[in-house]
């Protein structure tokens, strides 16, 4: 019996020491920042969109993208890491739209394609990279949670360089979208418009527990316990502590939600949740069979006509 004791108490052990060690790896890859810069290949390949064939648009309108004239901007976080974005000024620059990029992307990535509708409406675009993202400082990757008060920082910057009476839009896709939702729970400008939602999800802990169970088919348990006391104690935050769903209860801003039915990467419960608990004037566009962040291409006839309809009644009369 002493033996058989034993021998459970070794094989407890066991899986103890291996739940933690992939606890370890799993937060390792997903939470701090890649040697150089983030890696979105490993992303893209999750997201189950095929990109290629959409390049040839991507490629025609980076081409127009890039022959605007544009200058890059730097500031400092609150915990002193030096942030990156690009300006694109476009017009009398009274109208700005801030641009959040998704997870292991870049601004100059995820708004190749959304520069043509936007510059054509005479906005100007300030495309930030998160924190750990693109030419942006940082080790630990923040989500949204970190993400939400250096949005902040850029706001005042755009404020400060085209005037007070400057109207502001934010845009996030992914995780910038989670972030631009996480920013109506703070006390913005009243010259923040509204907000444009792609594909964003609730929390860093509901969408990694999402994944684990239909991607690697695994329990979350204890591995989301164990990143989360990881992350509090190295990036500072909890991975349910700035929850999308729940910051927008507090929204003063009208907001535009936008999600695809097949992304299998942010499910589009998460869309539905947010919208429901969505404190202030707020629309739904709903893109059947657009994978993760896809709904702009699998569709761009009826995304930017609910976005310039959204602009005109909504936007325009806050």
């Amino acid at each position: 019996m002493i033996g058989i004791g034993r021998g459970i108490l070794a094989a407890l052990g066991g899986l103890a020491i291996a739940e933690l060690v992939g606890s370890v790896y799993m937060y390792r890859r997903t939470m701090i920042r890649c040697p150089g810069k983030a890696n979105n290949e490993r992303t893209i390949k999750m997201s189950g969109t095929d990109w290629n064939r959409y390049m040839p648009m991507i490629e025609e309108r980076k081409e127009r993208f890039l022959a605007h004239s544009r200058e890059d901007v730097y500031l400092d976080s609150e915990d002193g890491l030096r942030l990156h974005a690009t300006y694109f000024p476009e017009g009398d620059q009274k109208k700005v739209v801030i641009c959040f990029h998704g997870y292991t992307s870049q601004g100059m990535k995820d708004y190749v394609a959304l520069s043509d509708f936007y510059l054509k409406r005479g906005f100007s675009m300030l495309l930030v990279d998160a924190r750990a993202h693109g030419d942006s400082e940082g080790r630990y990757i923040g989500f949204g949670c970190l993400d939400r008060r250096d949005a902040l920082l850029w706001i005042q910057w755009a404020l400060d360089h085209c005037g007070r009476d400057t109207d502001i839009l934010l845009h996030g896709i992914s995780m910038g979208g989670a972030t631009v939702l996480m920013c109506t729970g703070l006390e913005l400008p009243e010259q923040v418009r509204g907000v444009v939602s792609d594909c964003a999800f609730t929390s860093p802990r509901e969408v990694f527990t999402h994944v684990l169970r239909s991607m690697y088919h695994m329990p979350a348990f204890p591995m989301m316990e164990i990143s989360d006391w990881l992350n509090r104690r190295l990036a500072g935050y909890g991975l349910d502590e700035c929850n999308a769903a729940r910051e927008v209860k507090k929204a003063k801003i009208p907001a535009l939600l936008i999600h695809g039915t097949g992304d299998g990467f942010v499910p589009s419960w998460m869309c539905d949740r947010i919208f429901e608990n969505y404190g202030a004037a707020k629309r739904k566009l709903v893109i059947e069979g657009a994978a993760h962040a896809e709904s702009y291409f699998k569709e761009m006839k009826q995304y930017e006509s609910a976005l310039d309809e959204w602009l005109e009644q909504e936007w325009r009369r806050v």
